[in-house]
């Protein structure tokens, strides 16, 4: 990670008002409905595989997994791949899963984003031969991946109504959490971190400059928003660069009762995805991300053995989908 982002219809015809009417009842639409058991089934799906670090057997099959999902959910996949120099000076393979979601024509599109690796290495561990095993990632990776497949499920039910939405895009990233680990002793390089985001936004500001691409309003990063009691404070690079989106959100997530997740304290700059988002492509993009702004730190499993699904529950998985998806101007 980084150093110091079901449709219902109900049909309302009762017998009585058919008995004094010839006219059919209206039809009331419902907001898709975020449901966070299926967000955590996706999770502990994703941990079934293990670690999924890049060039690994687990990353494949969460590769397949996410794209399975997306299609079975009604988007239009794509997997783009390419390479990015890594820590080590090495060329990195890269594989960022993108879905989408056409809606109104010339509507401005809202980004979606995770990041599905996990980090080779535990090097928070206090244990030093600790250090060398790959992060387990229930939080910092499938937590964020859980909650956007939930909600894909939820706008693939709502599909029928797309031409009244704005176009989403969902885009899982790979290789965030490849950057430079602590015990590294080579040349240190800048940007080892969020390759995918980086990757993505490159190739999103060379079409937009050279050929036109689809227009982002703005986009939401999701990233560690599964653990118990999580805090997710407003980030500053966010506020820096799309705060009118933090403060909508963040609105929103009140008005659904679920202020005591979405606090009004603002953390340090934290180098995520959000922030090559916003730097590199243009798109104002928004981290919502477990940061203990009071404390100064990530939660104490952050890069550890111990980040597995006791670092799940349903009440804040359910309090983050639930606030992105009401975000999605349906």
């Amino acid at each position: 990670m980084r150093k110091i982002y079901s449709y219902l219809w109900l049909l309302c015809c009762g017998v009585g008002l058919l008995a004094c009417s010839h006219k059919p009842a209206p039809a009331e639409v419902q907001h898709p409905a975020f449901c966070a058991d299926s967000a955590y089934q996706y999770i502990a799906q994703q941990m079934q595989f293990g670690p999924r670090v890049p060039a690994t057997r687990p990353h494949q099959l969460c590769v397949a997994y996410i794209v399975q999902k997306m299609r079975e959910f009604g988007a239009e996949v794509v997997v783009q791949q390419s390479e990015k120099i890594n820590y080590a000076g090495q060329p990195q393979l890269v594989m960022n899963i993108v879905g989408r979601y056409p809606g109104q024509a010339g509507a401005e599109a809202i980004l979606l984003c995770a990041h599905y690796d996990t980090r080779p290495w535990s090097d928070e561990e206090e244990e030093y031969d600790n250090r060398f095993l790959p992060v387990p990632g229930a939080n910092d990776g499938a937590s964020g991946v859980g909650v956007l497949l939930e909600i894909a499920r939820q706008i693939g039910l709502a599909a029928q109504d797309s031409i009244h939405r704005a176009p989403v895009d969902i885009v899982f990233f790979d290789c965030e959490d490849m950057g430079t680990p602590d015990f590294y002793t080579g040349v240190q390089r800048e940007n080892t971190w969020c390759l995918g985001s980086q990757l993505w936004s490159e190739e999103y500001a060379y079409s937009a400059h050279h050929v036109g691409s689809e227009k982002y309003e703005y986009g939401i990063l999701l990233d560690m928003v599964g653990a118990p009691g999580a805090v997710f404070p407003k980030e500053y690079y966010s506020m820096q660069g799309a705060g009118n989106y933090v403060e909508k959100i963040w609105r929103q997530a009140a008005k659904l009762g679920y202020q005591q997740y979405f606090v009004s304290a603002t953390s340090y700059p934290i180098v995520d995805d959000h922030y090559y988002v916003g730097s590199i492509a243009g798109i104002p993009c928004v981290d919502i991300i477990h940061y203990d702004a009071a404390a100064n730190a990530f939660p104490y499993w952050w890069h550890t053995q111990q980040d597995d699904m006791r670092n799940i529950d349903k009440n804040t998985l359910q309090a983050v989908g639930e606030t992105v998806l009401s975000c999605l101007n349906y």
